[in-house]
């Protein structure tokens, strides 16, 4: 699938979550249940590490829905290779059943990386997206689960690999 179709079909969840939500609020104050917190996570491979770290804010539309906006830090080694990055991300939150969440969220990464070489460090910084597709155990504020990178490339990810694992807590 191309980078065009899965943009455009995550607007579209997005935007059809948005809408069912929405239509269940009855009028409640918006600031009333919105949500702060975020995320962390940790990747791990051979020869190299991910760590990464997301304040976010989310507004719970129902018990069933919420969405918002992050921003996000990482760091990553790699071999020689050395990552730093930082950006935001739009995510949607559905619970089907209270102990079990999924997630959807599109990531736009600044990265700034640099290549050890014999005789001197490379440097090439680029614009990177990712686009999560998650599930996790859920309790009222933390989520703990294992989201997947659609558009995952093994040459330019900050990611270890396309599987990441996180724990997401919201207050």
């Amino acid at each position: 699938m191309s980078l065009k179709k899965l943009i455009f079909t995550g607007l579209v969840i997005f935007n059809i979550t948005l809408s069912l939500a929405q239509s269940s609020n009855n009028g409640v104050n918006f600031w009333n249940n919105v949500r702060f917190g975020g995320s962390i996570g940790l990747g791990f491979t051979n020869n190299g590490f991910n760590g990464s770290i997301s304040p976010s804010a989310i507004h719970q539309f129902n018990e069933k829905f919420a969405a918002g906006a992050s921003l996000s830090f990482n760091y990553a080694k790699f071999d020689v290779d050395k990552f730093l990055a930082y950006g935001g991300s739009i995510l949607s939150l559905y619970n089907p059943i209270p102990q079990i969440q999924m997630s959807a969220e599109f990531e736009q990464l600044r990265i700034n990386r640099t290549i050890a070489t014999q005789t001197f460090d490379v440097e090439d910084n680029y614009w990177l997206p990712a686009f999560f597709v998650g599930t996790g155990y859920s309790t009222r504020n933390v989520t703990v689960g294992l989201r997947y990178d659609l558009l995952y490339d093994d040459n330019r990810s900050i990611y270890g690999n396309a599987l990441m694992p996180f724990v997401r807590v919201y207050f």
